[in-house]
């Protein structure tokens, strides 16, 4: 009886090492120390307990994104390689790009909402604008003086503005950057005037007065500048704007490993230590289990494809 108990012993102890052994890896499409590596890293130490796994992150930038998704597509249905994607290389590049490498519909599929990153809009401190009626006023009576920077074609920092611009019947010549940092350079400068970016981006220059906060451009007031009102406050309701992060695997994963990781998630994501974490990242815990997350994408990729029609925008 005692040989037969420490037999059974033995052998979950070796099930139990054998499962701690697995390698999940969590893929992020950008370098490191940006928002979404650092979300992804916050989710991977809490993840690793959750499933009694091994769970590290990978950076595989390039392509907005695109990159690490494309790798993801030709990966093993296992369930243990996974992507955080955000919005743009979700929905808007296979619509931007002649070839991103993914049908997001129909290689991927999604596992968890996790985080809103929300968008601000923001001037130059020296302009006389002071809310949007003000911003739309002003680009009027200046079509020729407004300008306006983003992070990159087809990133949200220009979309957003785009369908700004079209609700409100204005014209503001849009400059693209190579990121954010040189886009609020110049916008700090006065090269560029009015400016739509996240939350962790423009806070501190806001703070500092090198910036004016005049809307935020998500669907509710940020937690960061709860007495800015929204772009929906100030007569734009359709303007709901977060850079949103979502995990996704590849299409053939099991089930019942998709629905054991979207329920992790959704558990760590809820916790007040996350939420106070994503704060100091300026992002928003968000919670979507894998079916509400598959019909989320499916409406985002319908709304972003017609945005990125109706700008003309294509990369080759």
């Amino acid at each position: 009886m005692r040989r037969l108990l420490l037999a059974v012993m033995a052998l979950v102890l070796t099930l139990a090492d054998a499962r701690a052994g697995e390698l999940t890896r969590i893929l992020v499409g950008f370098p490191p120390g940006q928002a979404t590596d650092m979300i992804a890293r916050l989710l991977a130490e809490r993840l690793g307990p959750a499933l009694g796994e091994t769970v590290i992150v990978e950076n595989r930038p390039g392509q907005g994104g695109s990159i690490a998704l494309a790798s993801l597509a030709q990966s093993a249905p296992d369930g243990q390689t996974m992507v955080l994607a955000p919005l743009a290389s979700l929905v808007v590049n296979p619509h931007m790009y002649k070839s991103v490498g993914y049908d997001t519909l129909k290689d991927l599929a999604p596992v968890a909402l996790v985080a809103d990153l929300p968008l601000l809009m923001v001037v130059n401190p020296s302009l006389p604008i002071t809310n949007v009626a003000e911003l739309i006023a002003y680009a009027k009576a200046h079509p020729d003086k407004l300008s306006h920077p983003s992070s990159g074609n087809g990133t949200l920092s220009h979309l957003g503005m785009e369908v700004f611009k079209q609700r409100a019947g204005i014209t503001i010549l849009h400059v693209p950057y190579r990121g954010s940092a040189p886009a609020m350079t110049d916008l700090m400068a006065g090269i560029v005037g009015v400016a739509m970016d996240t939350v962790a981006v423009t806070e501190p220059f806001i703070r500092t007065g090198k910036m004016r906060l005049i809307a935020s451009a998500y669907s509710k007031r940020v937690a960061a500048f709860p007495d800015t009102p929204t772009m929906a406050e100030q007569g734009f309701p359709e303007i709901d704007l977060s850079a949103w992060l979502g995990i996704v695997v590849p299409a053939d994963t099991p089930k019942d490993r998709i629905d054991r990781l979207g329920a992790a998630f959704n558990q760590i994501v809820r916790t007040p230590e996350m939420e106070e974490k994503f704060a100091n990242l300026g992002a928003t815990p968000r919670s979507l289990g894998p079916k509400e997350f598959a019909a989320y994408v499916r409406s985002e990729d319908a709304r972003w494809s017609a945005v990125v029609k109706s700008t003309g925008l294509r990369i080759e």
